[in-house]
């Protein structure tokens, strides 16, 4: 491509380098700093390379050089507009413009211009072959005259129906222009990013590639097939989960490569555009969906790497989320990126497991690895970059799936023998363990016999020495009869003896529990002595109970009269209302907060010196705080007052008469608290 300088450029390039010519080099040097900036501009705006096509090339790949583009923001510019030269300079060749993808912006139209010089002699049919089948709308003008085309449209978007020839790509029919240089125009419109792709195929190599290619796609879903029904097979008779994930990512990866070949599209839904769209958006996330469960079950890893198993399951689950949001709603193009983390998780996992022991995880690292590579090829082509781009590269993903889905089944192959393999080991050594458990039993049998035998010699001699000494005892029975008989007598006396001596002993105990208590009473007892009789807080429990009850109970919430056990110690519950009521409650012990016998023995020393008694005093008797002492003293005083002022109150009553004098409205909020405490 050439592009025209400036009349002074040239002028000062054509000067002499010496002398005077000084001038004219400083001169050019400031016209190529004025002009750099313009340069790439007016070398974009070249037109294409014209592509010359031979009779002895059969099949010609459409590069970069050989077609320009455009791009119709509105989508609403026609053939004749595109052609005219206002509208023709914008053309763009990709190289020039820096921007190897065609198709940037799906809500953009794209205009393509070719041009293709026939040679004199050629055969009957070109062929204008478009690789990508997910192109919404192509419409293709071939020149029928001077000045007249006609077009051809077809797309993913409209039925299969509409494609000029039945094969799984657009393929287009040049019409023959031998010897003449022709221009041709292709109005493209899709709705994700993609490149031009294109070969010119001559009529008589058509046929026989086309046949092979069909043959070998029919070779690669043959495989798939057979290896899906087999691993099918195989989990109905297993029962393992493994082979039924894997069935379903053999599955989801052939509706993928389905969409992506276009034979899905030509032989089994010709009629649903929509379904052709929705299987080849839906099919890459069941195949990461598939693939995630298998490899996660094949690994082991909920019981292996559990940290990483919950770790893939939600970098698994967010990316279908945004997958399905970008083919939904975004539509960005890009969401080939998304497949990176989640299949690149679960290659480090693969990897973890292999380091952890499981052996048969090298065979999903290798099957990964040939997949990521042929998925380079991909993505630079979704990229619009030609490394190394050829009829290997293109199928390349093809073979690697196929070699992917051969690696896994024996993988799992290997992991089912590497099972079973360790329960047969597991068998054998329980076998031996049953040989010799076995063989022992027989020796404890042969050693069961003899003991029987001499088991038997010996009851054959103890039987004589039984007679012998039978008569023997005989005699000595009779004696012990007449001794027993004597010893029964003696017996009885003793009996009686020894009930007269419990009930002594009864009777002694139940003086000297009287005998504290009227010491008790009578004000002569000290902390120790007061605590022998109330030693603990059992006791002190059970003497309030009894003087709280001892007329009969009566709950305090419904007033009903039969009551059961409750769990704390003396408590009784309310058979109606099911009301808890302790020994304390009512007494001046209820929220008592230090031990139950040392109350009992302050109210016992209050009421002795009828409340003469100096908190100070009572604290270092009781070992309290000064603070305690002085409030529970306060209570018992105001209790007393209250004993006084009481109609039935008598002058030398027992001391116990204040333990229930308890104020009312004290006991009836305690008792409220209770009750929204249970």
């Amino acid at each position: 491509m050439l592009v025209a300088l400036p009349r002074p450029v040239c002028r000062a390039f054509s000067g002499s380098q010496r002398g005077p010519g000084f001038g004219r080099w400083w001169r050019c040097a400031l016209w190529l700093l004025l002009l750099g900036p313009v340069l790439p501009r007016l070398a974009s705006a070249a037109p294409e390379d014209t592509l010359v096509i031979h009779a002895n090339r059969p099949a010609q790949y459409v590069s970069e050089p050989f077609y320009s583009v455009l791009e119709d923001a509105t989508g609403r510019l026609s053939l004749r507009q595109v052609a005219s030269p206002a509208v023709a300079a914008r053309f763009r060749t990709p190289v020039s413009a820096g921007q190897p993808p065609n198709i940037q912006h799906p809500a953009s139209t794209y205009w393509l211009r070719l041009t293709v010089r026939h040679p004199a002699a050629e055969p009957a049919d070109w062929y204008l072959e478009l690789y990508d089948p997910h192109i919404g709308r192509a419409t293709l003008f071939r020149p029928v005259g001077p000045a007249a085309y006609d077009s051809v449209t077809t797309g993913a978007t409209l039925p299969f129906s509409t494609r000029p020839l039945p094969y799984k790509n657009f393929l287009y029919a040049l019409p023959p222009c031998p010897g003449r240089t022709t221009t041709y125009y292709l109005r493209l419109r899709s709705d994700t990013r993609t490149s031009f792709r294109a070969m010119l195929h001559s009529g008589p190599a058509l046929i026989p590639e086309l046949s092979l290619q069909y043959w070998l796609l029919g070779g690669f879903y043959g495989v798939l097939i057979i290896m899906a029904l087999y691993n099918l097979f195989l989990y109905f008779f297993l029962k393992e989960r493994s082979y039924l994930y894997y069935v379903l990512y053999v599955v989801s990866g052939a509706l993928l490569f389905l969409s992506e070949d276009g034979l899905g599209f030509q032989y089994l839904w010709p009629g649903s555009p929509l379904l052709n769209h929705f299987v080849g958006a839906a099919a890459p996330v069941l195949l990461l969906l598939s693939f995630g469960q298998y490899a996660r079950t094949f690994l082991d890893t909920a019981a292996r790497l559990p940290a990483l198993d919950r770790a893939t399951r939600w970098v698994v689950a967010l990316s279908v989320a945004l997958l399905v949001l970008d083919a939904a709603v975004v539509h960005s193009g890009f969401s080939f990126w998304l497949y990176l983390l989640p299949y690149g998780l679960l290659y480090y996992t693969a990897l973890r497991a292999y380091r952890t022991g499981l052996r048969p995880a090298r065979y999903l690292l290798l099957a990964q690895a040939l997949v990521a590579g042929s998925l380079g090829f991909l993505i630079s082509r979704k990229l619009g970059l030609s490394f190394y781009s050829n009829v290997y590269t293109v199928y390349s993903l093809n073979v690697a799936f196929v070699v992917e889905v051969a690696v896994l089944s024996y993988a799992l192959a290997d992991k089912i023998k590497g099972l079973m393999d360790t329960t047969l080991r597991t068998q054998h050594s329980l076998l031996k363990q049953l040989r010799k458990k076995h063989q022992a039993q027989h020796q404890l049998v042969e050693q069961l016999r003899e003991n029987q035998a001499l088991k038997d010699q010996l009851n054959t001699e103890l039987e004589a020495l039984v007679a012998r000494r039978t008569d023997e005892l005989r005699c000595q029975n009779d004696t012990i009869a007449a001794q027993n008989r004597e010893l029964l007598e003696r017996n009885s006396l003793l009996a009686l003896q020894s009930a007269a001596i419990e009930q002594l002993n009864r009777d002694l105990s139940r003086d000297l529990h009287d005998q504290k208590a009227a010491r008790i009473q009578a004000r002569e007892v000290d902390f120790g002595e007061f605590s022998q009789l109330y030693p603990d807080k059992d006791a002190c429990l059970r003497y309030l109970a009894d003087l709280k009850w001892h007329a009969g109970y009566r709950c305090r919430k419904c007033g009903h009269e039969k009551s059961c056990e409750a769990r704390e110690p003396y408590a009784r519950r309310c058979t109606r209302c099911r009301y808890v009521e302790s020994a304390t409650t009512g007494t001046l012990l209820q929220k008592c907060k230090f031990a139950a016998e040392k109350a009992l023995y302050a109210v016992f020393l209050l009421h002795t010196h009828r409340g003469h008694y100096a908190p100070a005093e009572l604290a270092r008797v009781l070992d309290l705080r000064p603070a305690t002492s002085w409030a529970f003293a306060q209570k018992v005083l105001a209790a007393l007052q209250r004993r006084r002022q009481a109609p039935d109150y008598e002058e030398h009553e027992p001391w116990n008469y204040v333990l229930l004098e308890v104020e009312a409205d004290v006991e009836t909020a305690e008792t409220s608290q209770e009750q929204l405490a249970d």
